[in-house]
């Protein structure tokens, strides 16, 4: 009788032990998907923003215009990119398109001068950040689901339940992870 008793209660501690496992693991899925979703949100801000850019200096900027239909060309393949890798790649060449434009935007003095071209370079600066601040709670998000699969013994749970990994958000080129040279 007691080895009976014994023997439930470790059936139900190994079960409940699974319970919690799996629930984490729902968990962490959950708030893989949120951060995605968060990041897309930014980047579908950004996205309604760059037409009003474009238009604004595209006036200004006549022989720049290779330039801006980058710029618009990228906008186009990034709304139509959905695989986190993917969408990373199109966005990293977006953000230094955009950065082109406003450096080259340096060289007219009305351009600079113009309201709605000032608001709209605030407004990209303020949604930068906003993608940055949701990039990392989404990778610090992946890294947690990423370890706890990885770990023992929830990889048994992962396994058999089909949890899978999921793809950072990171920067592609390895030249952009390079420090900078500071020369004094």
């Amino acid at each position: 009788m007691k080895i009976l008793v014994a023997l439930l209660i470790i059936i139900g501690g190994l079960g409940l032990g699974l319970i919690l496992i799996y629930n984490s693991f729902v968990k962490l899925r959950a708030m893989v998907r949120e951060g995605w979703s968060d990041i897309e949100v930014q980047l579908k801000r950004r996205a309604n923003l760059i037409p009003n850019l474009v238009s604004s200096v595209k006036g200004y900027m006549a022989h720049e215009k290779d330039r801006l239909n980058e710029v618009t060309e990228l906008r186009a393949r990034s709304m139509a990119t959905t695989a986190v890798a993917d969408k990373a790649a199109v966005e990293h060449e977006l953000s230094r398109s955009i950065v082109g434009i406003l450096a080259v935007a340096e060289n007219y003095p009305d351009l600079k001068a113009n309201q709605n071209f000032l608001q709209l370079q605030t407004q990209l600066a303020e949604i930068e950040e906003q993608i940055q601040m949701a990039r990392r709670y989404y990778n610090g998000t992946v890294r947690n689901l990423n370890v706890k699969i990885d770990s023992f013994p929830s990889n048994i749970v992962a396994g058999a339940f089909n949890f899978q990994k999921a793809d950072f958000f990171e920067i592609e080129t390895a030249a952009d992870r390079t420090v900078p040279q500071v020369n004094f």
